[in-house]
């Protein structure tokens, strides 16, 4: 019964939960008085039977024991045969033999077990609804310079919402006056609180800790980063990974077996303890706890550290990955490009230059982009209208500006659109290596050249470390960038292959190539121009997922922050996740097998086999709760960090 208690409400099933604990109690109580009146009060039936003991067992063995024929009449009635048949026909072979303490306390036993699984299952779904169930129940907008008290649901787009010290923000969305730090674990994993200021992104649900802040709401309710993790995470609970339907599958003729044994154990001794003994001991409670209990630790401790699992059979493929594709841009490198070098073209100036590019690009959401209008607002240059804007992906973007046609992109692209780049390249100045450039045409004309720089991640390179120690040997970066760039950044990382100047076609080709020769491929992307290549992957991971709609649904799993060594925890996750499932297999199953074998033999008794049945059931329960501390020093390890982080971006403060 306790697998049933996962559907529906948390609230709803609580109250359920309360019914049967009480049910279990008022039972436990009328069994332990039946024992009591036995040993008071001396028979005086001819029988030799004592009516008071006898009464008191009958109560408390209908009182325990109709729950269980309730719940298995119900699924009978409905078609389903699970494992509960042999639970209440221990009860009944028990009431038929007529030995009503015994059919009691087998019945407190299975039913207190049951009652053991349920809240441990209720309080696994609890703690992952707790996760992202943190939205406040009220929000303060701001209406016409007056500030009214309102239920988060009623927010929109648009809105302004005053989050205080102490406050949890009510939705997404953007500061637009003040400053704050935020802690915004429950959704990105982060340990630390972060910084927000003016133009920052914050969440739903995360909690302010300092100063006020006005925000500007961009998606409320379940449009929220909040929501959809919510519902995701939810949604991943309720799949069956394939070694559950496997269970399922010999569900069917596991009963009829065991029913077989007792019946032919009962034929050959005439001895129903012994038979309603094996049937209490077969049922196999360890075994249907066995991986849902675990995979649902699984999902909370991943969640708790910012790592969002849709699927559950992904948690479980993840153990057999030999290789990892990565992106560059975003995922091996911070993402924050800065332009580092103007080369204009003869006769041209740079604010032109800068002018023109930015002018381009400021309808583009690319890294790119947004390094070269920074740049250009920074020198306040007066950007142009772009008009019939387009964006070709891995090469670059064309636009009409003040009636004239601009195109940034990469050199390749300019020369394949018939541009005469050869007249002007000598006068250029030579191209620095290991950074990006961009190409600026007007009209027909060469303005010059842009030269970006993207910084490694620190972590990254800690983490492919650990992909390495792992036993993971082919470790790919594919970039749509300039080789001299991709050879710098793989050299710092430790790639074993590399692949430039491709294409998003050329990246699905590399990922169809290394699963031809057997790998098992994870992509990991920022799921916004690498889906072809995620959806070819056997597990597809965007990273830095919070607040972006598209790499939260382009991917199995999210990784809510930028930090890339929760790659190697997951994979850690995954197999710790399947040796504890096999632990809790094992077990019930060697569990089921012995003790069968000893109630046949009468070694126990039915009583003796209800109290071993609920500490079999007890011990899966909380081998499977060890996973949900599992990566606990993953916090510690970014507290450390994060002294380190800081100093670094000092160091890089130009002069």
């Amino acid at each position: 019964m306790a697998h049933d208690v996962l559907k529906g409400s948390v609230e709803k099933q609580t109250g359920r939960a309360g019914i049967l604990i009480l049910g279990v109690f008022l039972g436990g109580v009328l069994v332990l008085l039946s024992y009591a009146a036995e040993a008071l009060y001396q028979s005086t039936s001819p029988s030799g039977r004592n009516y008071y003991a006898d009464l008191l067992a009958i109560g408390g063995a209908l009182l325990l024991g109709i729950p269980i024929l309730v719940h298995a009449a119900k699924e009978m009635l409905h078609g389903q045969t699970n494992m509960d048949e042999l639970v209440a026909l221990a009860v009944i072979a028990a009431l038929a033999s007529g030995d009503y303490k015994a059919a009691g306390a087998v019945a407190f036993f299975l039913l207190l077990a049951n009652v053991i699984e349920a809240r441990t299952a209720l309080g696994a779904r609890a703690s992952i609804e707790s996760l992202v169930r943190l939205a406040p129940k009220k929000a303060h907008r701001l209406r016409d310079g007056a500030e009214e008290l309102v239920d988060p649901k009623e927010l929109k787009a648009g809105d302004v919402v005053r989050v205080r010290p102490g406050d949890n923000i009510p939705a997404d969305g953007l500061v637009i006056s003040g400053q704050s730090s935020v802690n915004q674990a429950n959704v990105t994993g982060e340990s630390l609180p972060v910084d927000k200021t003016v133009g920052d992104e914050v969440f739903s649900g995360t909690s302010n800790q300092a100063g006020a802040m006005d925000v500007q709401v961009t998606r409320a309710g379940a449009d929220t980063t909040l929501g959809k993790v919510q519902k995701l995470i939810l949604q991943a609970e309720r799949t069956r990974i394939p070694i559950m339907r496997l269970i399922d599958n010999y569900a069917g003729w596991y009963t009829p077996t065991i029913l077989m044994l007792a019946g032919a154990v009962l034929f050959f001794t005439r001895d129903m303890n012994r038979a309603v003994a094996m049937l209490v001991v077969a049922c196999p409670c360890a075994l249907i706890l066995a991986v849902p209990t675990a995979m649902v630790a699984a999902l909370s401790c991943a969640a708790r550290l910012g790592i969002l699992i849709k699927d559950i059979s992904t948690l479980e493929a993840a153990r057999g990955l030999t290789a990892f594709v990565f992106d560059k841009t975003g995922t091996l490198t911070t993402g924050e490009l800065s332009v580092t070098q103007l080369a204009p073209a003869p006769g041209v100036d740079g604010a032109v230059l800068v002018a023109a590019a930015a002018s381009a690009e400021q309808m583009s959401r690319h890294p790119v982009a947004r390094a070269v209008v920074a740049v250009a607002e920074k020198a306040r240059v007066s950007l142009g209208t772009p008009s019939e804007f387009e964006e070709i992906s891995g090469r670059g973007v064309r636009a009409i500006v003040d009636g004239q046609p601009v195109m940034v992109g990469r050199l390749t692209w300019l020369e394949e659109q018939g541009i005469d780049v050869a007249a002007v390249r000598d006068s250029l100045q030579v191209e620095p290596e290991g950074v990006s450039t961009l190409y600026v045409v007007r009209g027909r004309e060469m303005l010059g050249w842009i030269a970006l720089e993207d910084r490694t991640r620190r972590e990254a390179r800690l983490a492919m470390d650990q992909l390495r120690a792992l036993g993971l040997r082919e470790l790919v970066m594919v970039t749509g960038d300039r080789w001299s760039v991709a050879r710098r950044v793989a050299k710092e990382m430790g790639c074993t292959e590399v692949q430039a100047e491709v294409l998003p076609a050329d990246k699905l080709q590399l990922v169809d190539a290394l699963k031809g020769q057997g790998h098992k491929v994870a992509v990991v992307g920022d799921g916004v121009n690498d889906a072809p290549a995620l959806a070819a992957g056997d597990l597809s991971i965007a990273m830095g997922a919070a607040g972006s709609d598209v790499a939260i649904n382009s991917a199995a799993i999210a990784l809510m922050n930028t930090d890339l060594r929760r790659l190697p925890f997951l994979i850690r996750l995954s197999r710790r996740t399947t040796q504890v499932i096999h632990q809790n297999l094992l077990f019930g199953i060697g569990f089921i097998v012995v003790l069968v074998i000893l109630a046949a033999m009468n070694v126990i008794n039915p009583i003796i086999a209800a109290v071993l049945h609920m500490v079999t059931a007890t011990f899966v329960i909380f081998n499977s709760a060890r996973l949900v501390r599992f990566g606990e020093d993953m916090h510690m390890q970014d507290v450390l960090e994060e002294p380190r982080k800081t100093i670094s971006k000092v160091e890089h403060v130009p002069a």
